[in-house]
């Protein structure tokens, strides 16, 4: 397990940065810092103890054993490039961003040789953004997804594992960044754009007073990053478009049954997808 004498940087005090370092405070780990361009993020930290210290300069990651990247993916990568001759070698270097393939390919080719890359993708998160929203029993429900390929460092993935036992998720899992990204397309990617596309579909604002449960479960996730969200669609675009295409395909052929008054396709949809459903639900 991570000694709690370890220093750890997380750089990025988001919704999940700040969760990240609330997790660790609660687990007894008060050698943490954090780096942010926002300093009202800082100070958020700061107050509750969460970090140690923080601001916005990258040298507080030096002498780091782990550093943790909460950044957009573009900018985690940006970051690492400007900003990795500060850390010490033998360093464990994760993130939190949710499309895999893209980011490791330009990391690789980067990093330098005595840092340990290991990749994570913690499979939790709220419609709203900002460390003030910072929850670390997100957790605790919540799968934790590592991307484990053939040369994967052991003591990357040792430490991958500790982040999240100590963060207490409900479940880890070991993915390839293939399969990965062809996962997220379908179960985050298309579910974010279905919700958004419903939003959009009309101007429904008027609706807002007779609306029931299934409505507003469907759209909770319409309340989206719309600065984080186009750069993971188009990182991942190939697997979402697919799924996109599969989903048209689903709608047309529901559309086609309702058209012809096919009461025995209907049900025999719905069958299906009641039994799919039960899969998913939460023991």
């Amino acid at each position: 397990m991570i000694s709690k004498m370890a220093k750890i940087t997380i750089v990025g005090l988001g919704l999940l940065g700040g969760s990240y370092a609330k997790g660790f405070f609660n687990a007894g780990y008060h050698n943490v810092y954090g780096i942010d361009i926002d300093q009202e993020a800082i100070a958020f930290g700061k107050k509750y103890n969460w970090i140690k210290d923080g601001g916005s300069d990258p040298t507080l990651a030096s002498d780091s054993d782990i550093i943790i990247s909460a950044l957009y993916p573009h900018t985690f990568v940006e970051w690492v490039k400007e900003n990795q001759h500060l850390f010490k070698p033998g360093t464990v270097l994760t993130d939190v961003t949710g499309v895999k393939r893209e980011v490791i390919k330009e990391i690789k080719e980067i990093l330098r040789e005595d840092i340990i890359f290991i990749p994570c993708h913690p499979m939790a998160g709220r419609e709203y953004k900002g460390i003030q929203y910072a929850d670390a029993s997100l957790f605790h429900s919540a799968n934790f997804i590592i991307i484990k390929e053939k040369n994967t460092n052991e003591k990357g993935l040792q430490t991958a594992y500790d982040i999240a036992k100590i963060l207490s998720f409900k479940h880890i899992a070991e993915l390839t960044a293939e399969e990965h990204d062809e996962m997220i397309g379908f179960l985050s990617q298309l579910t974010h754009v279905i919700a958004v596309s419903l939003m959009n579909a009309n101007d429904n604002s008027h609706l807002s007073e007779y609306t029931g449960d299934s409505f507003r479960d469907l759209t909770r996730i319409a309340k989206i990053n719309e600065d984080l969200w186009p750069e993971l669609f188009s990182m991942n675009k190939d697997y979402l478009i697919h799924e996109i295409d599969q989903f048209v395909n689903e709608m047309n052929a529901f559309k086609g049954l309702l058209e012809t008054d096919d009461f025995d396709g209907m049900k025999a949809k719905l069958v299906q997808s009641t039994q799919r459903r039960k899969v998913f639900d939460k023991k």
